[in-house]
């Protein structure tokens, strides 16, 4: 079997998700804040209110009417106005002591920084030229009233809960989160915390896998290893499917050893195309669908789903989810040379380190292998090296920040 590219397993991928999601009912819900971090705005968010919602001063210092600035040597201080406190009317020919934040009062039209005002028994005299409206924020200069604050679709990280946060919004309706049951198999697998024995492993993509998955939002099934049996694997899977789940991911069990099932349980469970992608590492992915629910299935090495996680069920899962955005991918010097030209396209575990002069550059992870788990915890993203290539130091490479 000829191996399909990374782009055109890509192409099916997100197809597939965007067809799976035109298909299905669209499910919404209104949860606090908080509870919504990773989910996907409902609908388009405008702004109820602008911020700020009143003129307020951009710098401790004074209010005044600029035109009474050139008129006099120094202005009498006629109120002190600190932030969170309704202002009085600006007293003609007169001065505000104000505070970062405060409201503007009516009559002043600028704000000077107190490090350039000399106030003494009760006058203030202003010690450079003032610029009319200097340090004056104006009402809705960050958000204007009715603006659209937030597009359906985007998904609320920390920054966008503190924007609707700042138009006094505690609740939001998001997406229903997509639950996804994770389905490990293999024998030789033990939940951590738990004596290992003669040829057993900890199972650490269960915990990897949960974790990149709440990143996005998704809400779990937890379900029991597999083991390497096909009534196991069958029934794993059909658990998966009768608890809810949008979608079942698998790692292991993807490959044609005696030891497999994973596709024999889902051919006979439903309809499955097995994959081998040129990708290193991770050559194997199976995807199809149980009774309507889409799976997928990653290898079994830590590395290797980390890296097909990344690249090939990540934009799934968007598509799937309805989200537009698109991996980041920047261009950065090699800090390493690789003469050897792969059959695949390799995602290497890189880290960015810059040198005296502040250059940047990406260099590898000594231990590239599939099954070694500490590149991934070290390195900042993937360093793109296409098939059929060679890299030489210093040359540009594509680099796909991860975190």
């Amino acid at each position: 079997m000829a191996l399909m590219s990374v782009d055109e397993a890509l192409t099916h991928l997100t197809a597939a998700g965007s067809s799976y999601r035109q298909s299905a009912p669209v499910r919404t819900e209104s949860l606090p804040l908080l509870d919504a971090l990773g989910c996907l705005v409902a609908h388009d968010i405008m702004a109820p209110i602008p911020v700020p919602p009143e003129r307020n001063s951009a710098m401790d210092g004074y209010a005044f009417a600029w035109a009474d600035a050139l008129a006099a040597e120094s202005l009498v201080v006629s109120q002190r106005i600190p932030a969170g406190v309704a202002p009085m009317p600006l007293l003609p020919g007169t001065a505000a002591r104000i505070f970062t934040g405060a409201v503007i009062p009516e009559g002043a039209d600028t704000v000077e920084m107190q490090e350039n005002c000399d106030e003494s028994q009760g006058r203030v005299q202003f010690l450079t030229a003032t610029r009319r409206g200097a340090n004056i924020r104006e009402a809705g200069e960050d958000i204007a009233r009715d603006s659209l604050l937030l597009a359906a679709g985007t998904r609320l990280g920390a920054a966008e809960l503190g924007l609707l946060a700042s138009v006094g919004m505690a609740n939001v309706k998001v997406l229903m989160p997509l639950t996804v049951a994770i389905v490990c198999t293999g024998n030789e697998l033990v939940a951590p915390g738990n004596a290992l024995a003669a040829g057993q492993r900890y199972n650490s993509n269960e915990a990897m896998l949960a974790a990149l998955l709440k990143q996005y939002g998704c809400s779990l099934v937890s379900l029991p290893v597999a083991e390497d049996t096909l009534a196991a694997t069958e029934q794993a899977l059909l658990q998966a499917v009768t608890r809810g789940a949008d979608l079942v991911m698998t790692t292991g069990g993807v490959s044609v050893g005696e030891e497999d099932h994973l596709r024999a349980a889902v051919e006979r469970l439903g309809r499955l195309n097995l994959w081998k992608v040129a990708i290193k590492p991770g050559k194997p992915l199976a995807f199809g669908d149980i009774q309507g629910v889409p799976i997928l299935g990653l290898p079994g090495n830590p590395q290797s789903v980390w890296v097909t996680y990344h690249i090939l069920a990540l934009p799934f899962i968007r598509a799937l989810q309805g989200d537009p955005a698109v991996s980041l991918s920047l261009f950065l010097p090699a800090g390493f040379e690789q003469l050897k030209a792969q059959g695949r396209r390799e995602y290497l575990r890189v880290k960015v380190v810059s040198d005296a002069d502040g250059n940047q550059r990406v260099v590898p992870h000594p231990q590239q292998g599939s099954g070694a788990l500490t590149s991934a915890a070290w390195s900042d993203g993937f360093a793109v090296v296409e098939a059929n290539t060679t890299v030489m130091r210093g040359q540009s490479v594509a680099f796909i920040p991860v975190k």
